[in-house]
């Protein structure tokens, strides 16, 4: 599985039915590999005439692999990429970064509802209508709240430091799909500029200081309340979130992560969820990120989600509320 045919300046990589988690850890280890050992490779072939079905974790140890090719100075090549496949680097938009070779022909007839079907295998939650209409209904309910709460919140941000009243940023969506996030400004204008000259107090990829000099007057009663999210509801209207889910990582988080850890995008990122109630601002590894995103993969069900949801008010309402 995984194993290298290296041929000159040519390595051959035949990938498995099913790249998943382990397969993906093995292809990732096989490509460090090879490249270390045949450092006059120019060209990587990825055959996947075999392949049928393909998660998250795949997804991640294509994208770390392409940056390994790259880091050496060699291209890497997608041949014969089935349906699902394609399906899942057109949604990520990575079919743009690869460079795809479509040597056989495909299936012809293979219905694109079928396709969508195996896609949406990654995880029982994705597929759920009940979960997607009661998305739905809460997102309406809560843009409905967000109207009313908007003339107050943008007087008070208005007042505070005369910026914008929103707040945009690019966030990763289910099997790294990107999406536009939106809140409600809680930091001053050039936060980003200003992110390197603040400490962060957590491991790995996740940043967060607990005194973060860039957060505004208004901006702190925001993070405590969880007021500055409510825009966040339009982002579960559209689809790209969820009412509860796992935490939505910037890209930038994710080019750090393992082939393992791309395995909580294969759920919809939520608006709250087990970080949210089981930790918040008491989080300082990532690794425990990882164990609360796995375990509600492991227990979600329409009424875990519901406790997700009851808990949350009941955190929002204690003395130890923050943001996430």
């Amino acid at each position: 599985m995984c194993e290298p045919d290296v041929q000159g300046q040519i390595c051959v990589i035949r990938l498995p039915v099913s790249f998943t988690v382990l397969e993906a850890v093995a292809f990732k280890q096989a490509c460090q590999r090879v490249y270390q050992e045949h450092s006059e490779l120019i060209r990587t072939v990825l055959d996947f005439s075999d392949t049928t079905f393909i998660d998250s974790s795949g997804v991640g140890a294509l994208v770390i692999c392409h940056k390994i090719s790259r880091e050496h100075g060699a291209e890497m090549v997608l041949r014969d990429v089935p349906a699902q496949v394609m399906m899942a680097l057109s949604m990520t938009e990575l079919d743009k970064v690869f460079v795809i070779e479509q040597g056989l022909a495909l299936p012809a007839q293979q219905a694109v509802s079928k396709v969508k079907e195996q896609l949406l295998t990654t995880h029982p939650s994705v597929r759920s209508r009940t979960k997607r209409l009661i998305d739905i209904v809460g997102a309406i309910i809560g843009l409905g709240m967000t109207g009313i709460l908007f003339v107050p919140i943008a007087i008070a941000i208005k007042l505070d430091d005369g910026g914008p009243i929103l707040f945009s940023q690019i966030r990763c969506s289910w099997m790294g799909t990107r999406f536009r996030i939106w809140k409600f400004r809680s930091m001053v204008v050039n936060a980003e500029l200003l992110k390197k000259q603040v400490e962060n107090e957590l491991d790995g990829p996740l940043f967060k200081n607990e005194k973060d000099p860039r957060i505004t007057g208004i901006g702190h009663f925001l993070r405590r309340t969880s007021l500055d999210e409510f825009p966040q509801f339009w982002n579960v209207l559209r689809g790209e979130m969820s009412l509860v889910g796992t935490r939505p990582p910037t890209p930038d988080e994710l080019e750090q992560y393992e082939v393992p850890e791309w395995r909580r995008l294969d759920v919809k990122p939520g608006m709250t969820g087990e970080w949210q109630v089981n930790g918040r601002s008491n989080i300082k590894k990532f690794e425990d990120v990882i164990q609360l995103d796995l375990k509600y993969q492991q227990n979600w069900s329409l009424v875990y989600d519901l406790k997700l949801i009851l808990k949350t008010i009941l955190v929002l309402f204690s003395h130890n509320s923050g943001a996430a």
